[in-house]
């Protein structure tokens, strides 16, 4: 011990670096995992959705009109904690969020289970993946009705 201490006495610069790197890979893998907090991928979604799991579209209206999931509801991130209320019947049920990169998606899964859900995930990419994936998107029709592409 005395050895790593007389190390560090001759060498603060390198002794420094190192704590920083430990410091920064640290933060690199909590940041990692928040991101991916109870992640899917497309493919596990398909699967929930199959069994009837509620889908949330966290973008603007244009957005979600310009093209979403299937059935998806589109609830924006910022409106999500007052419209929680119109959702309480799927508290116990599958939830999956999205949005277009699926940062945002994470977010708003930790956001509904403080509220109390018990079965939420959020799609890992968001749309952009789902759209990589070569999966279906809806567009929905100046009169309110959706059709596949």
């Amino acid at each position: 011990m005395q050895r790593l201490f007389e190390f560090i006495g001759h060498h603060p610069f390198l002794a420094s670096g190192a704590v920083l790197m430990a410091v920064a890979l640290a933060v690199y893998e909590v940041m990692a995992r928040v991101q991916a907090f109870a992640a899917l991928s497309a493919m596990q979604a398909v699967r929930l959705m199959n069994q009837g799991a509620l889908v949330l579209d966290l973008r603007n209206k244009q957005a979600f009109e310009a093209g979403h999931i299937g059935d998806a509801r589109n609830v924006p991130a910022a409106e999500l904690e007052s419209q929680a209320e119109s959702l309480k019947k799927w508290r116990d049920k599958n939830v999956i969020t999205y949005d277009d990169s699926g940062t945002g998606g994470a977010g708003a899964a930790r956001t509904l289970t403080k509220l109390g859900f018990t079965k939420v995930f959020s799609l890992e990419g968001g749309l952009n993946a789902w759209v990589k994936d070569n999966l279906p998107v809806t567009k929905t029709a100046a009169g309110g009705k959706g059709s596949a592409k």
